[in-house]
């Protein structure tokens, strides 16, 4: 079973997975475990990464460090579809991993999600 720990919202990754032509699919935690509007961190694969569930129930995972200050953006903030780094103000588009404000110039990398049976799945490569 997955466990999130209230004070820092972490996530961290159960046994579970299947595999699709997209790769293989991790289960992270159930829907409702999430926060809406608010990252949560999970390591998967050995990658950390960056979760943020909408309004809309739409699950969004980037892979959670900066690439401009190399810090965690599961700590940052999440406004629309863009998540905000807490050090410098770079921000990323969740859809894209591009960065929309400097001080980044490189994009973060963006992983498949698939909510099943109200089960969030992530897919990451192996590192």
């Amino acid at each position: 079973m997955s466990e999130i720990d209230e004070g820092l919202d972490t996530v961290s990754a159960s046994a579970s997975t299947y595999s699709t032509r997209e790769g293989e699919f991790v289960r992270v935690c159930e829907l409702g475990e999430l926060p809406v509007n608010e990252p949560a961190l999970a390591e998967i694969n050995g990658v950390r990464v960056a979760l943020v569930r909408d309004e809309q129930d739409v699950v969004r995972a980037v892979n959670d460090t900066c690439s401009h200050a190399n810090v965690s953006l599961s700590e940052g903030e999440v406004d629309g579809c863009t998540i905000e780094c807490w050090l410098h103000g770079s921000r990323f588009d969740l859809n894209t991993g591009e960065p929309t404000g400097p001080p980044a110039t490189a994009p973060i990398a963006v992983y498949p999600v698939r909510i099943q049976d109200g089960d969030v799945f992530v897919s990451v490569p192996s590192s």
